[in-house]
């Protein structure tokens, strides 16, 4: 059993500490090797490229920021590169694209020779070493099939949702969710503190009307502390991922105006500061502190 990582951040790390547990032999390659060093001690396979994890691995995970890095990473689409060689090789896309970009990556992967599945996942640090993520998946339903184990190894119950760009939507679907109850909670949360009211009534009530959901008490000591320095998910790749929502939704003939204020909203903290920050930084920028 072997795996072959790219994009070794903090869920890049969080999948190489799951995956050893297994008894899995685990090649990674990051583009920062400060990122990387200290696996070494733990039996990981640190590669100096790309092509020398691919040549290596059959199953690849890419965990990158963007689909930008995904296709400068394996030379997709690069007129100046030759693309990697993927023939016999199957890349799992992890991370949060587009539709559109995740059907292009898939395209341009199956032109050299591979094969493609998108899986983005839902959880975060704690989730992912203790294989607890919900993991949705889209393209060949073979492919998904023939890496389930591989998969079930993050998550137990992965989701085959349909062909390339459906997993992609839902996840999509997903974070501009987490977007909008952090920035309608947030506000709430804001204006009763400003008019007086105790926050455990303010809780109660929540949590006894059919308005609840239980990332409001994850998060709720962040708020009234004002403590988001502890980031697995950041307020800059919410930014991310709410944009290319917006641009999608477009596209499509949705309404984003809502969601275009929590945009700006978000982009304020990030210029403020807080992009590395947890993404409920956000409630600085609704709630100011006096």
């Amino acid at each position: 059993m072997d795996i072959g990582i790219i994009g070794i951040g903090l869920m890049g790390h969080a999948f190489v500490e799951r995956y050893l547990a297994q008894d899995y032999t685990v090649r990674v390659f990051n583009r920062s090797r400060d990122h990387v060093k200290d696996l070494a001690e733990s039996g990981v396979i640190i590669c100096s490229t790309v092509d020398e994890l691919i040549s290596l691995s059959s199953t690849i995970i890419m965990m990158v920021s963007d689909a930008d890095a995904i296709s400068h990473l394996l030379q997709l689409n690069q007129p100046d590169d030759k693309p990697a060689d993927l023939h016999d090789k199957t890349i799992l896309q992890m991370a949060t694209i587009s539709p559109s970009q995740s059907r292009e990556v898939g395209e341009a992967i199956s032109s050299c020779g591979g094969r493609y599945l998108e899986a983005p996942v839902l959880g975060s640090i704690p989730e992912a070493k203790t294989g607890a993520l919900i993991i949705m998946a889209g393209g060949s339903k073979a492919v998904f099939e023939d890496v389930l184990p591989t998969l079930q190894v993050l998550g137990s119950a992965p989701r085959y949702i349909g062909e390339t760009g459906s997993a992609a939507a839902l996840k999509l679907s997903m974070n501009q969710l987490i977007a909008s109850l952090t920035a309608g909670f947030s506000l709430s949360l804001g204006y009763a503190i400003e008019n007086g009211v105790d926050t455990e009534q303010f809780m109660e009530t929540v949590r006894e009307s059919a308005l609840y959901a239980k990332t409001y008490d994850k998060k709720l000591q962040k708020y009234i502390e004002r403590d988001f320095g502890t980031a697995n998910f950041s307020t800059r790749h919410l930014l991310k991922d709410i944009r290319l929502f917006i641009d999608d939704a477009k596209a499509a003939g949705l309404n984003t105006d809502a969601l275009e204020g929590i945009e700006r909203i978000t982009d304020q903290a990030v210029e403020n500061g807080m992009e590395k920050m947890d993404y409920s930084s956000i409630f600085q920028v609704i709630c100011p502190k006096k």
